[in-house]
């Protein structure tokens, strides 16, 4: 079959002939490229796997008859056939595109896991509002209720966060006027810093992840002084300690897909051959939505 295959970190993105998967066995019709993926092929990934190496950890495909999407067994996104975890294979909606499908598992559980956990957020800022996981966050804060408020970098970017129900965007620089109960930050570095002051009195601020940069550790003192935490979240661990609660969040997600309370955005698409530029598009943080591979 052919996969796109990493071979050094920092290498090429490149497509081969790979050996098939064994175990469960989906028939690959989109993938998900995610930040994760990126840091992996730049050595910069906390769990770095051992080389070579296919990229993806989330697909949407075919298996047993069956429209699914689901988590892989151990990576092996990036192909035409993938080893998937039989616990993480979940029906799409009927009416639910592959690379919708191929869009939802990590970005839609890690929003609304942290959103289910802080549940009485009545004013929630959304970072990087047009990315995969801030349009998740702003449309699942909005079915909750809060009011939101996206950030994003240019005035494009802007606009799709507001076409996705935000009720304001800004540009980063442009919040000193507003606080909130809670802000999700996957962007981390100073923007992570600066928003520290934004929170209300017991307001939260969740770590989701480092695009901009890794964090620098907020003081207990400061904290305390200003009735304020820091949560930080990172899926894959909870994926494998908390196996239950994970599932739990995401047979809840698909009954609000599946009732249309949801609708996961794909923003671009590439063939699996041009991963690589599925990747400059990442890096470059220029893209909104989810970005997807299609065999």
């Amino acid at each position: 079959m052919n996969a796109v295959v990493l071979r050094e970190v920092g290498g090429d993105l490149a497509l081969e002939e790979w050996g098939d998967p064994s175990g469960t066995v989906l028939a690959v019709r989109a993938a998900g490229v995610n930040f994760a993926d990126v840091l992996i092929r730049r050595g910069l990934y906390p769990q770095m796997p051992g080389l070579p190496y296919v990229l993806g950890s989330e697909v949407a495909g075919e298996l047993d008859g069956r429209r699914v999407c689901a988590y892989t067994s151990s990576g092996g996104g990036y192909a035409e056939r993938a080893g998937v975890d039989p616990q993480w294979v979940f029906e799409l909606p009927e009416a639910a595109s592959f690379a919708a499908g191929a869009a939802f598992l990590t970005t839609y559980l890690t929003a609304y896991i942290p959103l289910v956990s802080v549940p009485h957020a009545a004013t929630v800022l959304v970072h990087a509002g047009s990315g995969g996981v801030g349009v998740a966050a702003i449309q699942l804060a909005k079915q909750r209720g809060a009011h939101v408020v996206a950030t994003a970098s240019t005035a494009e970017k802007r606009e799709y966060a507001l076409g996705l129900g935000a009720d304001d965007a800004r540009g980063y620089d442009e919040l000193d006027d507003l606080c909130f109960d809670l802000i999700l930050d996957p962007v981390g570095g100073e923007t992570f810093t600066r928003s520290l002051p934004l929170l209300n009195p017991l307001g939260t601020i969740v770590a989701i992840g480092f695009a901009g940069g890794l964090w620098q550790d907020p003081s207990v003192q400061w904290l305390v002084g200003r009735n304020a935490s820091v949560f930080g979240f990172y899926l894959g661990r909870l994926l494998r300690l908390r196996p239950e609660l994970a599932r739990a969040r995401a047979e809840e997600l698909l009954a609000l897909w599946r009732d249309g309370g949801i609708d996961p955005p794909v923003g671009h698409t590439f063939a699996l051959a041009d991963a690589r530029d599925a990747h400059a598009l990442i890096e470059a943080r220029r893209h909104v939505g989810k970005v997807v591979l299609e065999p």
